[in-house]
């Protein structure tokens, strides 16, 4: 625990408390529900059960009566998968304070608290989001006071991501169709070649990709959430689909709170570099809609992507947008 005066009292900043959980959900949604609305199964699951999470190195803020005045959740790699992740790496999952106490300072102490303990643990570099199970690719681009504090503590710009949407008003899903190319096809992923899945993962995608794909099995995927193209009946490619029935909550539908109606989400995808250049990346996109439609899924995202110009062609637009930052400690 660490005590500092303030002028209006005293401030504690103290480590990252699991049992604070209703708390600090109506904290986060105090001020960031417009946009960002979170539920406690999302926080639970993003802050709370990863094994990434860094609780020595993520704090909380508490004014003189107890009660939250400032957050920020850290993380870096602890799991055992055997993928290719850099443990290097430290990551700042969010960090912001009420509205009521910022210009005092507690921002700098959390962050400070944050990055001295990450360093301590061995970290060389920490990302602004980006983290496993992450809220953000970066900070939301129309929080310029935020991004103002970052880059007055050192983080430096690296790029832009987005978030693109669309809504298909046809009532008629069945209109959805799957692509047909000579010489391969697309399907769901079934049970049985989850092995062969994961190994392509591991041969042509290693690292996140595959570690979400270990993951998701984990958890009791069936393979519903992945399309995979194949040649003479060999994994060649492979695009995430996401809907309210899959069995964790993935990152392109997140914000679902946001809609009366069901959102679905496409992203990852990935084709071999060998099998490039045949349009089968944009052609496994359109079935991964196509299935999500099938399902009656009208509103679909695309996120923590820089290929607006591609998903344009298939009617996507920008919904959000995110500042990539990073800093060497």
């Amino acid at each position: 625990m660490f005590s500092v005066k303030r002028g209006g009292g005293k401030l504690e900043i103290v480590h990252w408390e699991f049992n604070r959980l209703e708390e600090i959900v109506q904290f986060w949604n105090k001020h960031l529900k417009t946009d960002f609305p979170l539920s406690h199964r999302l926080f639970s699951q993003n802050s709370v059960t990863d094994e990434n999470v860094c609780k020595d190195s993520s704090f909380l803020a508490l004014d003189e009566d107890d009660t939250i005045i400032g957050i920020v959740i850290a993380k870096r790699w602890q799991q055992t998968f055997d993928v290719t992740i850099d443990e290097t790496i430290g990551y700042i999952q969010v960090l912001f304070v009420d509205l009521n106490y910022r210009n005092q300072g507690i921002g700098t102490k959390l962050l400070h608290h944050a990055e001295s303990s990450l360093k301590r643990k061995g970290m060389t570099k920490i990302l602004l989001g980006s983290d496993p199970h992450h809220y953000f690719p970066g900070i939301p681009s129309g929080d310029r006071t935020t991004i103002s504090f970052f880059e007055r503590e050192g983080y430096g710009h690296q790029g832009t991501m987005y978030d693109l949407i669309h809504e298909y008003e046809q009532d008629d899903t069945l209109s959805a169709s799957i692509p047909e190319i000579v010489d391969v096809t697309f399907s769901l992923l079934q049970s049985h070649e989850q092995e062969d899945f994961v190994r392509f993962l591991h041969d042509s995608f290693p690292g996140r990709w595959e570690y979400e794909a270990i993951h998701y099995f984990k958890y009791g995927g069936t393979g519903r959430e992945f399309v995979v193209l194949k040649k003479a009946g060999r994994i060649i490619g492979f695009c995430r689909i996401n809907d309210a029935k899959s069995p964790f909550i993935a990152q392109n539908v997140y914000w679902s709170l946001l809609f009366n109606n069901e959102l679905g989400g496409v992203g990852p995808l990935g084709i071999d570099d060998k099998e490039r250049g045949h349009g089968y990346g944009l052609a496994i996109v359109e079935a991964g809609i196509a299935f999500l439609r099938r399902r009656g899924v009208k509103r679909i995202v695309i996120d923590w992507t820089e290929l607006v110009t591609f998903y344009e062609k298939l009617g996507y637009h920008i919904w959000k947008s995110y500042e990539l930052y990073e800093k060497e400690l």
